[in-house]
């Protein structure tokens, strides 16, 4: 580290991290100075309107919080369902490393790749159309490698001793996952999931494959109902030929999805830290 080249790595490492840090903070002022202004109860609460001073964004909102809902409904028993059995049944081997190959590769696949999915899956061979539960099983395929992959970590940093304790009084291994495993693991589990489903409500490319709506004047009613998102709703403003929904109206719509984001992460930590205790 003290040597020349260790010194010269470390003013990159650096810089490099200067370069994100500073961008982000350019990108956050000039959505806080554009839509700060236009937050208020009756954007909030308000419907969505040809006028930019009469524009709401509530149908989204409730679209959104919907959608994030029914997909860790989805998400969290498959994922964390598949990472039990993967960890803790199935046997070391060519095919256990063949899945675990294949769905650390998934999650890295494009998210429009599963909009196509989604699309040609849920909305066509399903006949769901473009309906909240499509929407929900779409962004479920799109978080699942993730939830996945971070649950396995979860139980993988379970010590053994812990197991075999459990075995030596006794305990099947049933038993032994769901009084001693499970909770050990529960709070990094958490964490990703709720960190992946953060991922899932700020993805926009997937929900336009399947043909959500840009803009609803009503909020869903039930699952096979027409629904809009939040950035679908934002990707509907910036598309609008007057400025003040291009610049003001989108960037108040941004805030509002930070401050969910920002809820949902903040919700993350409280679980990690209130469970390794």
């Amino acid at each position: 580290m003290d040597s020349p080249g260790g010194r010269l790595f470390a003013a990159i490492c650096l810089m490099a991290t200067l370069v994100g840090v500073i961008v982000l903070f350019v990108l956050l002022a000039d959505v806080l100075r554009s839509g700060w202004g236009w937050l208020s109860i009756d954007f909030i609460t308000g419907l969505p309107s040809i006028l930019p001073e009469e524009a709401g964004i509530y149908p989204a909102l409730i679209g959104s919080i919907y959608l994030i809902i029914l997909t860790a409904f989805f998400t969290l028993p498959i994922g964390v369902g598949t990472a039990i059995y993967l960890e803790e049944y199935a046997k070391d081997g060519k095919i256990k490393k063949i899945i675990e190959i294949n769905i650390s590769n998934l999650a890295g696949v494009p998210s429009i790749v599963y909009g196509l999915l989604g699309l040609a899956l849920f909305v066509r061979a399903l006949q769901m159309g473009s309906s909240l539960i499509a929407g929900a099983l779409t962004l479920t395929l799109l978080i699942l490698p993730i939830v996945i992959v971070s649950s396995q970590e979860a139980l993988k940093s379970v010590p053994n001793s812990l197991r075999r304790a459990s075995y030596g009084l006794g305990a099947t291994k049933w038993e032994t996952i769901r009084n001693v495993v499970l909770p050990k693991a529960l709070p990094g589990i958490m964490t990703g999931t709720i960190l992946s489903l953060s991922r899932a409500v700020g993805e926009t490319a997937p929900l336009i494959m399947i043909g959500a709506a840009t803009s609803m004047f009503t909020t869903p009613d039930g699952l096979f109902s027409q629904f809009s998102a939040l950035p679908l709703q934002i990707y509907g403003w910036i598309q609008e030929p007057v400025a003040a929904f291009q610049n003001e109206i989108a960037a108040a719509g941004i805030i509002l999805l930070l401050a969910l984001l920002l809820t949902m992460n903040s919700i993350a930590v409280y679980i990690r830290n209130r469970y390794e205790r």
